[in-house]
């Protein structure tokens, strides 16, 4: 059951005032007295779409908003081929115990140190992947972002360059096969166009 924001894509303080309005409700709402990721009380945000729909920049403003740690998958994804991989750990190791997850050094191509996450602290989770089955009931609040594709690719190769220009095609198909296996949009309380 999701709901389309309208007229937030000019206005991303209200996007992110419509978001941190849901997290307080369905914690104030939550029976027990909390509510995700199976610990009384903390909030967990997933920030989900293709790349260049703006995740991480929601994702950042939600984190400032909430008070909240981010996990940007960027950082998760074991390689080009690793978007399957961080959204499994999503769930065993960003929201399991101990929370955190293995960080990918991008120029060596190849693993790096463990990040530990806070696992009492509100948490925003960011990236393509964060929002899958597995993932949803943990979650305070889903989110997934929608763009013309036009306007994802103008993002995310003026963001990365080259470097992602040769791997787009190679990664779409990832997120292709993603979203047939899990209908992120589907899972999300809140679907925003941007």
């Amino acid at each position: 059951m999701s709901d389309e924001l309208t007229g937030h894509t000019t206005d991303p303080a209200g996007v992110v005032a419509d978001v941190v309005a849901r997290v307080r409700a369905a914690v104030a709402g939550a029976v027990g007295g909390g509510a995700g990721a199976g610990r009384p009380g903390r909030v967990v945000v997933l920030v989900d779409g293709r790349s260049g729909t703006g995740k991480t920049t929601l994702g950042n403003a939600l984190a400032v908003a909430l008070g909240a740690q981010v996990v940007h998958l960027d950082d998760v994804y074991p390689g080009w081929d690793g978007l399957r991989a961080a959204a499994d750990a999503v769930v065993t190791d960003v929201l399991g115990a101990p929370s955190g997850y293995r960080s990918w050094d991008w120029q060596a191509d190849r693993p790096a140190a463990w990040r530990t996450v806070d696992p009492d602290a509100p948490l925003v989770i960011e990236g393509c992947g964060a929002l899958s089955r597995a993932s949803a009931p943990l979650a305070t609040v889903r989110v997934w972002l929608e763009a013309d594709d036009a306007v994802r690719w103008d993002r995310a190769i003026g963001r990365d360059g080259a470097t992602f220009e040769r791997e787009w095609a190679r990664w779409a198909a990832q997120e292709d096969a993603f979203i047939r296996a899990e209908q992120p949009a589907a899972l999300a309380d809140v679907v925003l166009r941007t």
